[in-house]
């Protein structure tokens, strides 16, 4: 039995080249995470999120991922320099659905100097590091999606595994050419 997600989260995160005084490693990286503000007229209001959004019923589950990250960021193929599927799902009750509903997790790595152009959905953006980004995004499976972008995507051995073409399809997965 497969199980279709209700919902898709996208961790959007860019790493940004540090150097300067304040950082004696010339070749020092900082992560940073996109958090999103959610509007004052929708639910949640004032919540500090990733991207999310529901899935169309004819609709692949990546390609709705790719499909809010432009939706609600703006950004798109030339701003983003990787999807990856982060091999994470999140069950949570949803009072309004009176239901468990579920959420299938996904990651955008963009270039350094993207900026977002968020959608009438939230009235702020902005980009924390990776460290602030628990705190500020308060649900436990926040917490557990930005550790997941910290250890796994910033790795290019490691995050192979879990990339994404831009039409949403896993990479690794396809034959070696021979």
């Amino acid at each position: 039995m497969s199980l279709r997600p209700d919902l898709v989260e996208c961790w959007v995160f860019r790493v940004v080249p540090q150097s300067g005084p304040s950082d004696p490693r010339p070749d020092a990286e900082r992560l940073e995470i996109l958090l999103i503000r959610r509007a004052p007229d929708r639910i949640f209001p004032g919540l500090w999120q990733c991207v999310t959004g529901g899935v169309e019923p004819s609709e692949r589950v990546p390609a709705a991922a790719i499909r809010e990250v432009r939706e609600e960021t703006g950004f798109g193929p030339s701003e983003v320099e990787a999807y990856y599927d982060l091999d994470q799902v999140a069950p949570f009750y949803d009072e309004g659905a009176d239901a468990v509903v579920v959420s299938a997790i996904f990651a955008a790595r963009v270039r350094p100097d993207a900026e977002a152009r968020p959608s009438h959905e939230h009235d702020g953006v902005r980009w924390v590091p990776v460290a602030d980004a628990a705190r500020l995004a308060i649900w436990p499976s926040y917490a557990e999606s930005v550790q997941r972008v910290r250890e796994l995507l910033t790795d290019p051995e490691t995050a192979r595994w879990f990339a994404l073409d831009h039409d949403g399809r896993r990479i690794a997965r396809r034959p070696l050419e021979g």
